[in-house]
């Protein structure tokens, strides 16, 4: 018999999960008892599907659902039929299958730079919240990446750890060893909450360990409970930690009809979310985390004395879109309120749950929070979150401004102990990066954290260690922010080609050279080396590296081709905009000379070029780019003549050599960035 579905609005939504549902009328009860939601083998069609907007029960037809949605209902929670697909001889799984091992946190890839019959692995992602990450879980990660990879490891914008290349046989076995050390792949894709940022500094300070408590806590409150993940991976054996209570209250209240009562998925039901959810959690002042590109925004607010009293709650913010499609587009998190520390779970779920019932599941492109905020506005949005929360949201708290924090470099902790955070060109962990990383986590028995930027921060390390460590990642090519190109220092670029099936041009194999001519039209016009821009790089609109929110954003839009983005701002408050189209790679510096050039001449005091470009607005660019015909030639009144020897003039140009430049090109950049480091100094 094919089961029954039932269409109801929010407010019967509620009734039915409600235990006090006997209110609704026998009709409805017989519907409950012969379609109950089971975690057993045998699988039932849910009785309850989460709708775009409210319908009317008696008249309604069956709403439009994406495949997905369709493929979740009759997995029995993520099971089936991944669970056949796994064992069968072929290299790869069937489309069903390859949407829900996403949940399972591993993507189906294929090389796209090999020609002729696909040859597939499977990338897999951990799920690290606040980016914590054991000795013991580094080491295993480090091996598997030999024994069963690439030969890398990846740090991800997410603060998760990603293992490209495994294949489909060896998926247990590098899952299971996943587990068994520590870590966790549940959820780092999929339909539901995935990674939650918090600051990886490990400063033992009130606000800043409150933060990353929050953070484990919403990471642990938004845990799928139906058993799938392990059953797939270690036979049903558990691995979880004892949870704090106030979790275990808080998932399990249904005061306001937030639960399915009686299933496996309390929070999640049988068709989980409408799409990715993302939180980040963060201090005052500390954007390193890019607060307002998440779901949820939360910030630890303190009293004077600095013991945290509660949290700021933004909502609505995420990056992805789609080209040519106007009506997608990337979104900031705004304000929706303030709530006290206890209050802060229950919040959060009543967030999620609204997004649960009332985000799009016919069309994915839609489905993310945002556009369900920016269809209802702010306050019709507070005001069903409130229903579910069971409370009014206080008016948020004034916070100071936010700056981006890299916490690279060598730090004190707080507790007598130093952390150390280390550069990683694109998070990818290769080679003697990799080979040094491994020798000094393994030998100091040091627990890391992965940041939000894809870098890396060695924490716990006793004082004394620190010369000899330093040392020994000099020897590695890891050397101290200050040594490294400052345009590295912020940059982002996801993976792309050739493994990401949705990358349309290069990103992570592009970035190195995009860099380097940035810098090279920088001396061309005439900015120093200690200037910088945030450059961020991604070979699709999907936004992985966050591209919208830079000051210089390149979003692949055909072979070799990309987007331009401008108006992003140092501290990740602003979002960029288009500015061009369909620029060629071979192209860039035709846009970036008038630009930089412009900025250079005309900047107010410390202006940093996002500002600068909104400041301008993009017609008067426009105009400049359009009648760009090179850098104007300095006159000859200006000529400087820096040799007055032969011996100096030799000595400089054999340094000059080493970085491809000729004498007079290196003697004037020391010239420029001492010149400017007098000037910054005067108006300092």
């Amino acid at each position: 018999m094919t089961p029954t579905t039932l269409l109801v609005n929010n407010n019967k939504l509620n009734g039915l999960m409600h235990n006090n549902s006997c209110c609704y009328s026998s009709a409805y009860s017989l519907l409950l008892n012969k379609h109950q939601f089971s975690s057993s083998n045998t699988y039932y069609s849910p009785l309850i599907r989460a709708l775009s907007t409210p319908v009317n029960v008696e008249t309604s037809v069956e709403t439009k659902r994406s495949k997905v949605e369709i493929f979740k209902e009759q997995s029995n929670y993520i099971r089936y039929p991944l669970n056949e697909e796994l064992l069968t001889d072929t290299p790869n799984i069937n489309e069903a299958a390859t949407q829900l091992i996403k949940f399972h946190g591993s993507y189906q890839q294929y090389n796209r730079d090999e020609r002729g019959t696909r040859s597939y692995s499977f990338m897999l992602r951990t799920k690290n919240p606040c980016g914590k990450v054991s000795n013991q879980l580094y080491l295993a990660m480090d091996d598997l990446a030999d024994q069963f990879g690439i030969g890398t490891l990846r740090l991800t914008t997410r603060q998760t750890f990603q293992l490209h290349g495994v294949i489909k046989k060896d998926l247990k076995t590098v899952m299971s060893t996943i587990i068994r050390n520590m870590g966790s792949t549940l959820g780092a894709c999929g339909d539901l909450n995935r990674n939650v940022l918090a600051p990886a500094a490990p400063f033992v300070k009130k606000d800043y360990l409150f933060a990353q408590q929050t953070a484990d806590n919403i990471a642990a409150l938004l845990t799928p409970q139906s058993g799938f993940y392990y059953d797939m991976w270690v036979d049903g054996e558990q691995f979880m930690t004892a949870e704090p209570p106030e979790v275990v209250k808080a998932r399990s209240d249904n005061t306001y009809g937030t639960n399915y009562v009686d299933s496996a998925e309390p929070i999640y039901g049988t068709q989980f979310l409408p799409r990715k959810f993302k939180v980040a959690v963060t201090v005052p002042t500390d954007n390193s985390v890019d607060l307002f590109t998440n779901d949820i925004g939360v910030v630890v607010v303190s009293d004077d004395n600095g013991e945290p009293q509660g949290f700021n709650i933004y909502v609505g913010g995420g990056m992805g879109r789609t080209h040519r499609m106007e009506t997608t587009f990337p979104r900031l998190a705004e304000p929706i309120g303030y709530v006290p520390k206890d209050d802060i779970l229950y919040a959060v779920k009543a967030i999620v749950v609204t997004q649960r019932e009332n985000g799009r599941r016919d069309d994915r492109r839609y489905s993310r929070l945002k556009y369900l905020i920016d269809s209802w506005g702010i306050e019709k949005f507070r005001t069903v979150v409130e229903q579910y929360y069971g409370k009014k949201f206080e008016p948020t708290r004034e916070l100071p401004e936010w700056e981006f924090k890299s916490h690279l470099g060598w730090h004190e902790q707080g507790d007598g102990l130093l952390f150390c955070g280390l550069h990683v060109d694109s998070g990818r962990v290769k080679g003697v990066t990799k080979k040094t990383l491994r020798e000094i986590i393994e030998k100091y028995k040091l627990n890391v954290r992965i940041t939000p930027n894809q870098n890396i921060v060695l924490c716990d390390i006793q004082p004394s260690w620190k010369r000899p460590i330093t040392v020994a990642l000099a020897q590695g090519g890891l050397l101290p922010p200050t040594y490294v190109d400052p345009l590295n220092i912020t940059a982002m670029a996801c993976p792309a080609l050739p493994l990401c099936p949705l990358a349309i041009t290069e990103a992570e194999r592009g970035i190195p050279d995009l860099l380097k001519r940035v810098r090279g039209v920088f001396e061309k016009v005439g900015l120093p080396y200690n200037e910088s821009i945030v450059v961020r790089v991604t070979g699709c609109p999907n936004g992985c590296a966050r591209p919208y929110m830079a000051e210089l954003g390149l979003v692949g839009d055909g072979p070799n081709s990309y987007q331009i983005w401008l108006g992003g701002t140092p501290a990740q408050t602003t979002l960029a905009r288009t500015f061009k189209n369909k620029v060629k790679i071979q192209d860039l510096e035709k846009v970036f000379e008038p630009l930089f050039y412009s900025w250079r001449l005309n900047r107010k005091s410390k202006e940093s070029f996002g500002d600068f470009t909104n400041r301008m607005g993009f017609e008067k660019l426009e105009e400049i780019v359009d009648k760009w015909t090179g850098v104007p030639k300095p006159s000859s009144r200006h000529y400087l003549r820096v040799f007055t020897d032969k011996e100096t003039y030799e000595a400089v140009d054999a340094l000059a050599k080493i970085e491809n430049k000729n004498a007079h090109q290196l003697a004037m950049e020391v010239i420029r960035n001492f010149v400017a480091s007098q000037q910054n100094g005067k108006s300092q």
